[in-house]
């Protein structure tokens, strides 16, 4: 009786032991509450952000910038774009999370059929330009933006703004529903808006009025930031004649150099830290987001074809960039604890300036009026006399639909013909008709040239130039620097930096569209409504 009393109590013992175990376990698994939601959202799109030059420089920069950005958050080191895009279609599929044929924006100019001229995709002749005589609008921007999504969640309580040196680019990261967006006239070198935007905030409209840009830039000089000998992988007669660059008023190209330099992203990061000090960003009830736009693509307003120096400095100097933006988050915005950073690169321009005659590397010259007017003959010795070419731009070539149409003639069959006469074109690698890109037969990532065509926008016939080779026209500006073609990956870094996140590296590749989804989650607001990827998880 006694034993069997004292297995009861044994079998007893186990079972209040197997109870606290399971207590334990359903208490340890219970799941972590969501910290706070970031006060202030800082997006920026970097253009022509490269991993290499990063790692190459990695030594130089301090601890507040880059160097923050690799060190405590997360790094994507190739974010793919699918094919090359300009800054504009870049800064679009990053803030949609979609490709060029869901958001409608498939580079900053767009040409027009019935001017026969380019234009600007965001042209919309029903606004106004603020310190500018543009026209511009997000009209024309298909999808919903991760402002849109910050603003539409917070009721309008919260704020966006954007500032970028180019206007396109600006608008797109402002988006729909955001409180302004600001950019740098090409012509005055005036911050300028549209009146599309209700806001028109003091530290931009200061600028145009106490310190011009046109005044600051008649003694602004681009010179070394450290000495050039502290630079890595530079040949020596680089390190003999450092270069020195000034944006003279006799220039047309005064403002376009500027805005290839990096005194432009400081002058973007001074008016940033304005808005985040005049404004108050970051330090009400709603979540507010900044977004902004840099460069580091080559400078092409030189003399030398080698930009090696330049461009090591632009990196030390946007280093600087950040590291004084994230402090004034942190003296006089919310913190840096209470925001969340999302950096994106895209990809580097498809041109550089022509190397020397003396290397003697292949070189061509491509006319595109030459192009259009030996089609046009061919064609009209096949179909009859009439302009059946309208035009060409950006890589694309038009017919005349109007005319093919009149004549009973089969569009497809003669974006066939126009493709297979201009191959045999000197300069001329692939020629591609739109039939080819939309049926996913068009170059060596078909999927990915077929989502970021804009079918309603796309030209005929599409045509790869042999590298090494310059595009010329007739009538070009003879001001403007030369350059040759060049192959351009598709890839660039980009960085993550949020409250309470751990650092983390990815290695692989990364969709570009997935950076939308992935912001929108950790604000836990509605990704953008093309965004069709999940969120990257690490």
């Amino acid at each position: 009786m006694k034993k069997r009393q004292q297995i009861t109590s044994s079998v007893a013992g186990l079972l209040v032991a197997a109870f606290s175990a399971i207590t334990v376990t359903a208490q340890t698994a219970t799941p972590q509450q969501p910290g706070k939601r970031p006060a202030l959202v800082v997006g920026i799109v970097v253009e022509g952000l490269s991993m290499d030059y990063l790692e190459l420089l990695r030594s130089q920069f301090p601890e507040g910038g880059f160097r923050r950005l690799m060190e405590h958050g997360v790094t994507i080191t190739d974010l793919d774009y699918g094919t090359p895009l300009d800054g504009a279609a870049a800064s679009a599929m990053i803030f949609t999370g979609a490709s060029p044929a869901v958001n409608g924006i498939p580079a900053a100019t767009i040409y027009d059929s019935e001017t026969r001229r380019p234009a600007p995709v965001l042209l919309d002749p029903a606004t106004i330009g603020n310190f500018t005589d543009e026209t511009l609008s997000p009209k024309s921007l298909t999808a919903s933006t991760l402002a849109d999504e910050l603003r539409i969640d917070g009721g309008g309580l919260g704020y966006v703004y954007a500032i970028a040196p180019d206007a396109t680019q600006s608008i797109v990261l402002g988006g729909h529903a955001g409180n302004s967006a600001f950019w740098i006239n090409d012509a005055t070198g005036k911050w300028a808006t549209t009146t599309y935007y209700k806001d028109l905030p003091a530290p931009a409209q200061n600028l145009n009025h106490r310190e011009p840009t046109e005044y600051r830039l008649d003694t602004l000089q681009w010179v070394p930031l450290v000495a050039v000998d502290k630079l890595p992988d530079l040949p020596s007669y680089k390190k003999l004649y450092p270069f020195r660059h000034a944006f003279p008023r006799s220039s047309a190209l005064r403002y376009k150099a500027y805005k290839n330099s990096p005194a432009v992203n400081t002058d973007i990061t001074r008016l940033a830290s304005d808005y985040i000090h005049i404004l108050s960003l970051g330090k009400r009830e709603s979540t507010d987001m900044l977004n902004l736009g840099y460069t580091l693509q080559p400078f092409m307003y030189g003399r030398d074809a080698d930009t090696r120096a330049e461009a090591m400095d632009s990196y030390l100097r946007l280093d600087r960039d950040l590291a004084r933006l994230f402090s004034t988050i942190d003296a006089k915005g919310p913190g840096m604890d209470n925001t969340l950073v999302f950096i994106a690169g895209t990809p580097l321009t498809n041109r550089s300036r022509r190397d020397d005659d003396k290397w003697g590397l292949p070189f061509g010259e491509f006319s595109s009026r030459k192009a259009v007017s030996l089609l046009n003959m061919y064609l009209m010795a096949i179909h009859g006399n009439g302009e059946w070419v309208s035009g060409y731009h950006d890589g694309q070539l038009f017919l005349n639909h109007k005319l093919i149409k009149e004549r009973n003639k089969d569009l497809r069959a003669m974006r066939d013909e126009s493709a297979r006469f201009l191959t045999r074109m000197s300069g001329v690698t692939n020629a591609w008709t739109i039939d080819d890109v939309i049926d996913r037969r068009a170059t060596e990532r078909p999927d990915a040239m077929r989502r970021n065509t804009l079918v309603t926008a796309a030209g005929d016939v599409f045509l790869t130039i042999a590298p090494g080779w310059q595009e010329t026209d007739d009538d070009s500006d003879t001001d403007a620097p030369r350059t040759t073609v060049r192959a351009a990956s598709a890839v660039a870094p980009a960085f993550i930096l949020a409250p309470g996140g751990k650092p983390a590296t990815i290695t692989s590749t990364v969709d570009a569209r997935a950076i939308a989804p992935t912001v929108a989650g950790i604000l836990r607001i509605r990704s953008p409504n093309g965004a069709s990827l999940p969120r990257i998880r690490w």
